[in-house]
């Protein structure tokens, strides 16, 4: 295709992801990933999609794992791999041989991805950058000590994150680099999980996102999840990696301790850390408390999102033009779909409480969001509604879309049965047709 025939695509997704750019500008993203990007071919890109991150003006922190490279050092030693799983977890016993691997292996990942953050070649996404990128001992760990008589020596968990040091420097502008290691106030060294400490350093700093970059390639979770649909999943009989596993119980404690969004995030995927930040729908998988989609009471807010919502539709000629005063008149008779702050859907109820019938007007669907079921929840939304206000009956005019409504219970009826003040307001110029049904 040519340049000229991806222009418009390339400025309709800037202007998507602008209202993204707005919301991530100043917040705090806590990025995990493991060992094995560091061993891809395509980690530089996604070492340019994090200095992208940092030139927005996100507050960065990564935190790196490094399994693959204490495994390749311990097996270059002769060496068996990890001994036993604790409980279930990643963590292995870490002896001293072990750690000495975890030291080099850290190290010589800290130092290359210090490297990467500092390039400055023109014509690369790293020009004029000038990255800071700042470690040090932010991680005061503790021994997980000795679990049915095995003790896993140097293996430890996070006890106390210096989360003042490290708000300090990202304030400043650079990014946090942590390694999975930690260290006592006494000066020993642990072997600590990179999921650990991810987790731990968000909640410390009540992170906006938590960003796991997954291993996984199986089977997709939902789109989005809540604290308890994520539980459900973990006491299901679904089979799942131990990385998920993991990731999900980490997303949980996150969640209840503070962190508004994490997410989870194929990292082979490539530009997947731009595509789930700056979509509206992503690319992975998202765990908050937070609505992130629900049918809701319209406010005097939801105005210019309805407009932009009908715009298309009154230009059509399948609704009726309304303005922004009428609509800010009439707000409280409109529900609206929210998805991630933008209005997808809307649908007004007008009750003629005396006749014990409601109008339904304005039923608007986002055409990304059409033919996914979203119209009948808000139609069941508004007949719910008008139930509650005494009304026996559903009418609705159209021009369009009578056949959708007739697939609902809809019947096409005549002018006399609507309320006589509704009488008096048919246009009949746009001829529509009229479909009732009964609640």
């Amino acid at each position: 295709m040519s340049e000229k025939n991806n222009k418009p695509d390339f400025v309709d997704w800037f202007r998507s992801s602008s209202p993204y750019i707005h919301a991530h500008r100043g917040k705090t993203f806590v990025v995990s990933f493991g060992g094995e990007a560091l061993s891809d071919t395509s980690f530089d890109h996604l070492i340019h999609d994090i200095a992208t991150l940092n030139s927005l003006g996100i507050k960065l922190v990564l935190v790196h794992g490094a399994r693959p490279q204490i495994e390749k050092r311990l097996k270059n030693r002769g060496e068996s791999l990890y001994g036993k799983h604790l409980n279930g977890t990643q963590l292995r016993i870490t002896d001293d041989t072990a750690l000495d691997c975890v030291k080099e292996a850290v190290g010589s990942i800290r130092v290359e991805i210090e490297a990467l953050l500092s390039m400055g070649l023109t014509n690369t996404p790293m020009a004029g950058a000038q990255i800071r990128v700042t470690s040090g001992n932010y991680v005061t760990a503790q021994p997980v000590g000795i679990h049915e008589g095995t003790d896993y020596l140097h293996t430890g968990e996070v006890r106390r994150i210096n989360s003042s040091s490290i708000k300090r420097s990202l304030e400043e502008g650079d990014i946090i680099l942590l390694s999975p290691i930690g260290y006592s106030p006494t000066g020993e060294v642990f072997n600590l999980s990179a999921e650990d400490v991810a987790t731990s350093v968000a909640i410390a700093l009540n992170a906006d996102k938590l960003i796991f970059l997954t291993e996984n390639k199986g089977k997709k979770l939902a789109q989005q999840l809540n604290p308890a649909e994520a539980e459900k999943i973990l006491a299901s009989k679904r089979k799942l990696s131990d990385e998920i596993r993991n990731h999900l119980h980490s997303a949980n404690k996150a969640c209840r301790s503070g962190v508004k969004r994490v997410h989870l995030v194929q990292r082979s995927i490539d530009g997947a850390l731009l595509h789930e930040l700056f979509t509206r729908d992503g690319i992975g998988t998202l765990i908050t408390t937070e609505m992130y989609e629900g049918i809701r009471q319209a406010n005097i807010d939801d105005v210019g999102g309805i407009l932009e919502l009908l715009k298309p539709l009154e230009e059509s000629g399948a609704l009726v033009r309304r303005s922004r005063e009428y609509l800010e008149m009439e707000i409280d008779q409109f529900t609206v779909i929210e998805r991630d702050g933008m209005i997808i859907g809307c649908a007004a109820l007008y009750p003629f409480p005396q006749k014990g019938i409601g109008e339904l007007a304005c039923l608007a669907i986002h055409p990304d969001y059409q033919n996914t079921g979203r119209g009948d929840a808000l139609l069941q939304h508004i007949e719910t509604q008008a139930r509650k206000d005494n009304c026996s009956s559903l009418f609705v005019l159209t021009t369009r879309t009578a056949h959708w409504f007739r697939e609902r219970g809809f019947v096409e009826d005549e002018i006399k049965s609507l309320p006589v003040k509704r009488q008096k307001l048919y246009n009949y110029q746009r001829k529509s047709k009229i479909f009732l049904k009964n609640l």
